[in-house]
């Protein structure tokens, strides 16, 4: 911890030297501290008010330029993938694959991430990750086959699996705890706010590139419009390296292991020990399980309405593509606001309680969302499910910052990553599959509708699924506020038994 004194002035008086003499020794600096002079009277600037230090607002400028490269190395690799076939069948099925294969080093190595996260140097973890993206993408506009595509999304991924989670288990060290909220709002911005710039960005760099190869500037971009994207991409994992070079944050010292003294960093036959412990934490303590279990079904829930609100937009509201267009944008806008409105009022919610309560709400307004038949209020309950989403994903990774320690940081984020790509691929596989399920049971039960006098309300199986959606989110909500209340339980009885805090026996 730093020691803090103030500027001395031209005009001030000697400091008396009896003072040093006379102050108890408990509260000497410590001699290996930095000593840290402060001006008086100075204010700190709007970025250190808004991001909490000036570590994190350059922290979050990485996260930007990085996003927006993510965004736009998506949009040119899909681009890219169907210029390597003819046909529409052959280019959709080349897509899916390198798509969908990005989603398999997360299931293979996210949890064993974890614990090379906490047993490596973050800072430097984070930049090799970012030049080897870098030097990968550099290499992507020259491939010529599938197999090549999939090889380098593979890579790119493993490298963004080092990169997450130390990102994550660095910023408690760069924000005061209070100020956590308002950084994982500012994060998750970063994240899905700039894929409209990406878009941007692609149109505008495939037209220079189509221009730079009718010039026959260079050559190979009359084969591969995509070119400056991927190049462009590169360059933002460069200058993402270079920022968090620059970075300073305190550098923890590697655990050593008990039986050999020597660092856990090439201790590889502890691996599987370690990745136990980590999971058994995510399981054991019970507001890191809340909190994994709500943000997992919400967005197995989030997951299911991608599919399922094309479907339900076009068969039970008849608004096609336009009205599947609009429940996005309300979902959208609706994350928007909540995160907004939950950062602006941090200091007041408690946060336990709102996380539980999102959960509530989110599940209430897709059930409602998914019985109206009115496309206009169905948006609106969309957009109020996104407004009760936001917090409960801000909330939930502010609560792991606070609550888990460093040493374990890595592995419950990894744990945490693992989880999601799980739950997420859940959603978008299974909910098509649970409404044609339904929708056969409801066409042989009741005839895909039910009546009750003279009031008659159709039951396809996607209304059916949305349904048992919201279901799952009300309950996870149950659950994980049920566990929110054994820990908060668990402390007060630690409290009580303290020594400190027993009755005194004497008379």
């Amino acid at each position: 911890m730093a020691v803090l004194r103030p500027e001395r002035r031209s005009g001030d008086e000697d400091p008396d030297p009896t003072e040093a003499i006379a102050a108890p020794a408990s509260i000497d600096p410590d001699p290996t501290e930095p000593i840290v002079t402060a001006p008086p009277n100075d204010r700190p600037g709007w970025h250190v008010r808004l991001f909490g230090s000036p570590e994190f607002f350059r922290l979050w400028m990485v996260q930007v330029v990085s996003a927006t490269g993510d965004w736009l190395g998506l949009a040119a690799t899909i681009a890219f993938t169907t210029t390597l076939y003819q046909g529409e069948a052959s280019s959709a099925a080349a897509v899916s694959a390198v798509v969908a294969v990005r989603l398999v080093p997360g299931f293979l190595f996210g949890p064993v991430v974890g614990v090379l996260v906490d047993r490596w140097d973050r800072k430097k973890t984070m930049i090799v990750a970012d030049l080897s993206r870098a030097a990968i993408l550099v290499c992507v506009p020259f491939v010529r086959n599938l197999a090549g595509l999939i090889v380098a999304s593979l890579l790119l991924e493993v490298f963004s699996l080092l990169w997450n989670p130390s990102k994550e288990a660095i910023v408690p060290h760069l924000v005061p705890q209070e100020h956590l909220t308002t950084a994982n709002s500012l994060s998750m911005g970063a994240a899905f706010g700039t894929a409209p710039l990406a878009q941007l960005l692609f149109a505008l760099l495939a037209g220079i590139s189509a221009w730079l190869a009718h010039a026959g500037a260079v050559g190979f971009l009359a084969l591969n419009q995509t070119a400056l994207a991927f190049f462009f991409d590169a360059a933002t994992f460069l200058f993402a390296a270079g920022m968090i070079w620059r970075l300073d944050f305190p550098r923890r010292a590697l655990r050593a292991d008990p039986r050999t003294g020597t660092s856990r960093s090439v201790a590889w036959t502890q691996t599987f020990r370690e990745l136990k412990e980590g999971w058994q934490y995510v399981f054991i303590n019970r507001t890191v399980r809340a909190v994994n279990l709500g943000l997992s079904v919400a967005l197995i829930g989030g997951g299911m309405l991608i599919p399922l609100g094309a479907v339900f937009a076009s068969t039970v509201l008849g608004a096609g593509a336009a009205g599947y267009g609009l429940f996005t944008t309300a979902l959208m806008f609706g994350v928007a606001a909540g995160i907004v409105t939950v950062s602006a009022l941090q200091r007041r919610l408690p946060q336990a309680r709102t996380f539980t309560g999102g959960l509530f709400v989110a599940g209430l307004a897709l059930f409602l969302a998914a019985t109206t038949s009115r496309l206009a209020v169905s948006v609106v309950f969309v957009f109020v499910m996104g407004f009760a989403t936001g917090p409960v994903y801000v909330l939930g990774f502010s609560m792991l910052h606070a609550e888990v320690e460093d040493e374990l940081r890595g592995r419950v984020f990894g744990a945490l990553d693992t989880l999601i790509r799980f739950c997420v691929l859940a959603g978008l596989v299974v909910g098509p599959l649970v409404a044609t399920v339904l929708g056969e049971g409801s066409e042989a039960l009741v005839g895909g509708a039910i009546t009750v006098g003279s009031a008659s309300m159709a039951v396809p199986g996607v209304r059916l699924a949305l349904w048992l959606d919201a279901a799952i989110i009300i309950g996870a909500g149950f659950i994980a506020r049920q566990s929110f209340r054994s820990s908060r339980r668990l402390q007060e009885t630690s409290v009580t038994s303290h020594p400190a805090n027993m009755p005194s026996e004497r008379p």
